[in-house]
């Protein structure tokens, strides 16, 4: 049984929790019985990314791991080439409409970089499981993932994928306590991961799992993450390929289906994507001759 479904009394301590989740009051039924007690949730609110002093994004997200959120959006959307490019990142928290508490991080980043976000510039609302929001055209919607180098010839067992995914639900710290919260990990080829990143959105977790693994702080196995593979706990729609793909990681595993899209650009840029990868089951959708069955 998870951690979420058990009734109030059985939920972790308060000191045992970060400031990503809170407790709130609660009341239902549990094996037919009603109970009237405390839950913790998620916690979600909107962060600002802001840029040399210009407002580009506003995403909801849960309020941890901002600054590899920042970095990884930044080399997602390609906004930066590289982590060089980003001077500094600072967070601090604002007071927003309606007496919500948002957060505003600050990146300086090389004058290259803002003269071309300037030419691209666009404002992006973003929503829990929305990824492009604000877009005002169609190129700017889908926009062609990075091509994976020619060298990228990694073979990864499905045996692997299988044990990755086996020990990512454990991980999920936020998932166990709240139920409502995505997951993107970095895996080495045997299967064991390295790092594990947690958002209420699927998009967000994966950006800051690409911004972990570009900061100095990353594990040495992920110091080049092409040697390993990605796995994610949602659906693999085209952003989740795209994204992936601008971190030089060859193979992403969605828990859930994939979308034609996602495949089409898969097989595009080169990169081996999976889905229904629950268990010792999985689907291959792309580049199949990276995967050993």
């Amino acid at each position: 049984m998870k951690l979420h479904d058990l009734p109030p009394q059985t939920l972790p301590r308060a000191e045992a929790l970060p400031k990503d989740a809170r407790k709130v009051p609660v009341s239902g039924l549990h094996d037919g019985q009603v109970f009237h007690g405390e839950d913790w949730v998620a916690e979600e609110c909107p962060v600002a990314l802001v840029y040399n002093g210009i407002s580009h994004a506003v995403m909801l997200a849960t309020p941890a791991d901002l600054e590899d959120f920042a970095l990884g959006f930044s080399l997602s959307e390609g906004i930066v080439d590289s982590p060089a490019q980003v001077y500094g990142i600072e967070t601090q928290s604002d007071v927003s409409c309606a007496g919500q508490t948002g957060i505003t991080v600050n990146l300086d980043i090389a004058s290259a970089s803002f003269a071309r976000l300037k030419e691209r510039r666009r404002t992006l609302a973003g929503r829990t499981g929305c990824g492009l929001c604000g877009t005002d055209s169609l190129e700017q919607a889908v926009r062609a993932p990075t091509a994976l180098p020619a060298d990228a010839q990694n073979v990864f067992q499905a045996a692997a994928v299988s044990a990755a995914l086996g020990q990512m639900r454990e991980r999920q710290r936020l998932l166990g306590i709240t139920g409502a919260t995505h997951a993107a990990a970095w895996c080495a080829a045997d299967g064991e991961i390295m790092l594990l990143r947690e958002d209420v959105g699927r998009h967000n977790a994966l950006d800051k799992l690409i911004g972990a693994l570009s900061r100095p702080g990353a594990p040495a196995r992920a110091a080049q993450p092409g040697a390993g593979f990605i796995i994610v706990s949602s659906r693999a729609s085209y952003e989740m390929v795209q994204k992936t793909a601008s971190a030089g990681v060859a193979l992403l595993a969605a828990v859930s289906g994939v979308t034609g899209l996602a495949i089409d650009m898969a097989q595009g840029c080169g990169l081996s994507l999976l889905g229904f990868a629950r268990g010792q089951d999985l689907s291959v959708y792309s580049h199949p001759q990276r995967i050993i069955l």
